[in-house]
């Protein structure tokens, strides 16, 4: 039986970029808006986050953002979030604030996956050995240095795990070296996957197309990923979610609204 009673996906920020940055080898010179999600999942026995979205300061200080999102080395540029998406803000609409908050999961290490983890102070903290050590490696700009540091409060895991009661870690590597997706089963209706960026979209899915970066361009790692998803979905009959696409995003509940 799940411990699981309340999921909510939370926006966090948007981010305009080329499609290719989602679709390997696809889409190039397409923009996109993808938005930046973390997903509040609340159990008979706490409270889990899985990703915490940006580091707010290095978007709104003008000297770091000049540094961490120079044009020069990050194309892009940073993106879009109001001090109101930031997580202390959002728990606050629902009368919590981070204290509330037992563990983060992270899926890796992105700063639009870690950043926030600034903000959230006192949580448990759930890494891969291997995406620790990846990130650590300075071989991929998406790794923002302050960011992934473990603290005393981090738990360095190897491999799949329970969390809890109907919510286990999944092994999903090819994003990033240590990428974890999250299986949660819900006190109603189908299971939920949540993909992170194994998919970034839902063409991710279908076409079973790798995200537009692979760590050390380990492309066919990230489709076996992609396909081991999909086919954990098929046989338990649940839903898989992609991570940045705006036009799924829509179809979901609309914070503070949630899922049962």
């Amino acid at each position: 039986m799940t411990s699981v009673t309340k999921l909510w996906p939370i926006l966090t920020a948007t981010h305009q970029y080329d499609k290719s940055l989602s679709t390997r080898n696809r889409g190039a010179g397409q923009m996109i808006v993808a938005p930046i999600l973390a997903y509040l999942i609340e159990t008979k026995n706490g409270r889990i986050l899985y990703d915490v979205g940006c580091d707010y300061n290095k978007i709104a200080d003008p000297a770091l953002r000049a540094r961490y999102y120079n044009p020069d080395v990050f194309e892009f540029g940073a993106p879009d979030m109001q001090d109101s998406q930031r997580l202390p803000n959002q728990l606050a609409k629902m009368g919590l604030s981070v204290t509330d908050i037992d563990v983060v999961f992270l899926g890796h290490l992105h700063f639009d996956h870690a950043g926030g983890l600034c903000d959230m102070c006192g949580a448990e903290v759930h890494i891969q050995e291997a995406e620790l050590a990846a990130a650590n490696s300075e071989n991929d700009l998406a790794y923002f240095d302050n960011e992934v540091i473990a603290q005393s409060n981090w738990q360095v895991k190897q491999g799949e795990y329970a969390l809890d009661a109907g919510i286990h870690a999944i092994a999903s590597p090819g994003h990033t070296a240590g990428h974890m997706s999250l299986w949660i089963e819900m006190p109603q209706g189908a299971p939920i996957i949540l993909a992170g960026d194994a998919a970034d979209l839902t063409e991710n899915i279908v076409d079973e197309v790798a995200p537009g970066n692979c760590w050390q361009d380990q492309t066919e790692l990230a489709i076996a990923s992609i396909r081991k998803l999909k086919a954990l979905a098929e046989k338990e009959k649940a839903e898989l979610w992609p991570n940045h696409d705006i036009a799924f995003w829509r179809t979901l509940k609309q914070f503070p609204e949630f899922h049962i």
